[in-house]
């Protein structure tokens, strides 16, 4: 849905450039947009359980150093 503002009259480029921003603005494009700027892929299923695997070896290995140091 592209969002289109022409220039009315004797309309300022400011006043049309304000318009144009408000009109995005409210349409949620912004918002949209920033939400697939930073969202991140699902890993894979096998990728998944490797990646649980390791912390669970790394979350391992660090209790068992924490035991040792007492």
């Amino acid at each position: 849905m592209p969002v289109a503002v022409q220039k009315q009259g004797r309309e300022t480029s400011q006043n049309v450039l304000r318009r144009f921003s408000q009109r995005i603005r409210k349409s949620g494009l912004v918002l949209e947009v920033r939400a697939r700027q930073f969202k991140r892929k699902k890993k894979s299923g096998p990728l998944q359980k490797r990646s649980a695997l390791r912390r669970q070896a790394k979350k391992a290995e660090y209790l068992l150093k924490a035991k040792m140091c007492k």
